[in-house]
């Protein structure tokens, strides 16, 4: 990232883990291990924000989406801004209804609630009942529902394989502002125009400027974590005024930059603290 960060206080790193699902609180940077799990599992980020990748590529999973990882695919998980991650795992009679692939799909207000309740400390706080499997499963049955009812709405970054496709994704994730055109960058890595645009078409599915647009709109995500502004943001990415991001930025996530980067922050009951 060529902006340095802000410093913000680190969380206290606190994890618990059950059969059902856990829970991990990361100070921003926080990275796990790549793994894999035999069955599988959903990622919510009730503050800060996730970036989850598999072979498939990086989805960054901001606080209005659901991550879903089937059993059997290797993935890691990165936080950006102090990340408050909840998981659940899913039976294979739950797992059936949901894609057999990598997917991200757009949280309902129910869901999230269903999330955080299927989370809690009552699940692993021995001084505490909790959910008796029963009314866990009706929840379960509830949350699949309202996701397979929802849109899936990534914010995807496919994993390049092509050599020439890597070249150009490294240098733009290096500097995400650089507003250099596909036939510049051609040149410097010594491909036309012409084989890189159909390189992302067959091998990503979009176009450059829509890989650019998604890439910058995650170097956004991670810039207003870690609390800079919509102007300063905007600039960082590329943008040439805040107007252009702003529409960008909405398109993609749903909302825009400020009221995005004040929900994140504000302390409504669901993230008020870890005793949730």
């Amino acid at each position: 990232m060529p902006v340095p960060r802000q410093a913000r206080p680190a969380a206290e790193v606190t994890s618990h883990i059950w059969p059902s699902g856990g829970r991990h609180l990361w100070a921003s940077g926080g990275t796990s291990a790549a793994q894999t799990h035999a069955r599988g599992h959903l990622v919510y980020a009730a503050s800060g924000i996730l970036a989850v990748h598999t072979e498939r590529g990086t989805s960054i999973v901001p606080a209005n989406r659901v991550a879903w990882t089937p059993a059997g695919f290797t993935h890691d998980h990165r936080a950006h801004g102090d990340t408050d991650m909840r998981i659940v795992f899913l039976a294979p009679s739950h797992a059936r209804l949901l894609p057999e692939r990598p997917a991200v799909f757009l949280a309902s207000g129910l869901a999230r609630e269903v999330l955080l309740a299927l989370t809690g400390p009552g699940n692993y706080d021995d001084a505490t009942p909790g959910y008796r499997r029963p009314a866990r499963v009706r929840l379960l049955r509830v949350l699949v529902d309202e996701l397979r009812e929802a849109h899936e709405q990534p914010l995807h970054l496919p994993e390049p394989r092509d050599d020439r496709l890597r070249a150009v994704a490294r240098m733009l994730y290096e500097t995400p502002a650089d507003n250099a055109t596909l036939a510049e960058l051609g040149r410097t890595i010594g491909a036309s125009p012409r084989t890189l645009s159909r390189l992302f078409h067959t091998e990503l599915g979009m176009t450059f400027y829509e890989w650019r647009t998604q890439l910058r709109v995650y170097h956004a995500l991670v810039l207003l974590a870690d609390g800079r502004d919509t102007t300063q943001t905007a600039h960082a990415c590329g943008w040439a005024n805040p107007s252009g991001f702003i529409a960008a930025f909405r398109a993609i996530i749903g909302t825009t930059p400020g009221r995005y980067r004040a929900d994140r922050w504000a302390p409504p009951r669901s993230r008020s603290s870890f005793a949730r």
